[in-house]
Parts: structure tokens; C-alpha cells; sequence
């Protein structure tokens, strides 16, 4: 059993690096900072913009997916994914 969570975890790390920093990357709401927000592009160490409120954040994350035709994946202040919004 051990061995399936193994493959499964590799399996979607595998999926998120090749997606990475493509056109298919998705946008992710995550915190920053103290008390802050950013959103950041799959593969991309810099964030593409940052708010003081999520609410700010998750609206341009939105715009971005829309735009590039992806999704825009909302985490939580623990950094958990709590929504998905889907263009694609």
C-alpha cells in the first residue's frame, strides 16, 4: 500500500513539473507575507502580483486564468487548496 501512495505522490509531482512554467499552468492564490496575498504562475518563483486582501488576489488570479485559458486554484491561510475555478 505504501508503495501506491509512493507512485500516486510521484505521479502527481511528475504532473505539476511538466505543466510548470508552460501555458497550461495554473495560477494559485496563496498567502504572503504577514498578511497578505499573491498570485503565483505553476513553475514560477516570483509571484504575479500581490494584494492585501484575498479577495483582491483571487479576482486577478481569476482575470489571468481567464485569459490563458487554465484554472486558478485558491488555497486557504494554511496553504491548503479550499477552490478551483476552471477556464479552461
Amino acid at each position: 500500500m505504501a508503495q501506491n501512495n509512493n507512485g500516486t505522490h510521484n505521479d502527481r509531482d511528475s504532473y505539476f513539473e511538466d505543466r510548470a512554467g508552460t501555458n497550461e499552468a495554473h495560477f494559485h492564490v496563496v498567502p504572503h507575507g504577514e498578511e497578505g496575498w499573491a498570485v503565483k504562475k505553476e513553475g514560477v518563483d516570483e509571484p504575479k502580483y500581490t494584494a492585501d486582501s484575498k479577495t483582491e488576489a483571487v479576482k486577478e488570479a481569476d482575470r489571468l486564468a481567464e485569459e490563458a485559458g487554465t484554472m486558478a486554484v485558491i488555497h486557504n491561510e494554511h496553504g491548503r487548496i479550499e477552490d478551483q475555478h476552471n477556464f479552461e
